[in-house]
């Protein structure tokens, strides 16, 4: 993941688009206080309705970036309010602002902001999905399978997943489905899945994003790994991932879904043939993939609350 900020915003400033939608609002706070990471931008669909499904969309930017929130909504964001879903897309603290959790502590501080304001926004919050793609993808994914975790202990390290950022701690911050981009999960083993800690470099995305060498700091590790809170109560997943990615390789996807499954969760995984971190996997064809299993999960979602 060396490079990957920098392929991330090669590759999706070639793809960006005007938003078309009926109403949209930018930049709004989700947490209370004034700072761009802590800002969202929302668009509904062009279909006129009381109320519409939510899908919040992440960016991947490596852990680095603290405000590409139009980079997910111009990728994900598209294909998803053609399709008739609300789309929240928020900003989250890199990891120069802060280390590992405020990333997943915003996050979910902007998923509770939702339920929140669902009568200002016209949101239906009987549905919130989640998607992400790479570091966004590891959040999407993080948020999925600690739905209900607060604080969570690993050896002699515990951290609180939830967090206590905004005014809307009332509110849960869990999510009713994932689609997963490719993202990390163990970062232990990122760099060959074989060998195990250490063998990423100290200034590497993942050690920035716990605070310290990978090596010396496996609870953080764990911490950080949507697989260790992984348990049957967690939300139907969809992945994507390229078998030629070149800075999140494969396995990482590989042991997000064996783990779901192991656990009986519903996971859906695809492989994409030549796909690599992010050509060849987010394109049209899967964007449609995408949609048409948020939608299956929304309708399953309404028929099991009449």
């Amino acid at each position: 993941m060396r490079y990957l900020l920098f392929t991330v915003l090669s590759f999706f400033c070639i793809h960006c688009f005007a938003q078309q939608s009926i109403k949209s609002w930018k930049d709004v706070n989700y947490a209370g206080d004034r700072m761009i990471y802590h800002k969202l931008d929302i668009s509904l669909p062009q279909e006129n309705r009381a109320t519409y499904p939510v899908v919040i969309v992440i960016y991947g930017s490596a852990w680095f970036g603290n405000s590409f929130k139009g980079m997910a909504m111009q990728t994900l964001g598209r294909p998803l309010v053609d399709a008739g879903f609300a789309v929240v897309a928020p900003n989250h603290r890199s990891s120069k602002d802060s280390v590992f959790p405020a990333q997943i502590n915003d996050i979910k501080s902007a998923i509770r902001f939702v339920r929140a304001n669902a009568a200002k926004y016209h949101f239906d919050t009987s549905f919130i999905g989640i998607t992400g793609f790479s570091s966004g993808g590891h959040l999407a994914a993080l948020a999925g399978t600690s739905g209900g975790v607060t604080e969570y202990t690993v050896g002699k390290v515990t951290e609180n997943i939830e967090g206590n950022v905004g005014l809307n701690m009332k509110f849960r911050s869990g999510v009713d489905a994932v689609v997963d981009w490719f993202g990390p999960t163990d970062i232990r083993v990122i760099d060959s899945c074989r060998s195990g800690a250490g063998v990423i470099t100290p200034n590497s995305p993942e050690a920035y994003l716990i605070g310290g060498p990978i090596k010396d700091n496996p609870e953080k590790c764990a911490l950080a790994n949507p697989i260790t809170y992984v348990d049957a109560g967690d939300p139907p997943f969809l992945i994507f991932h390229g078998d030629k990615d070149p800075l999140v390789p494969i396995c990482q996807s590989e042991m997000m879904n064996t783990a779901l499954k192991k656990a009986k969760v519903p996971s859906q995984f695809i492989v994409v043939p030549g796909g690599r971190h992010g050509p060849g996997v987010m394109e049209e064809k899967y964007y449609k993939v995408m949609v048409d299993f948020f939608n299956n999960q929304w309708k399953l979602r309404k028929n099991k609350n009449k």
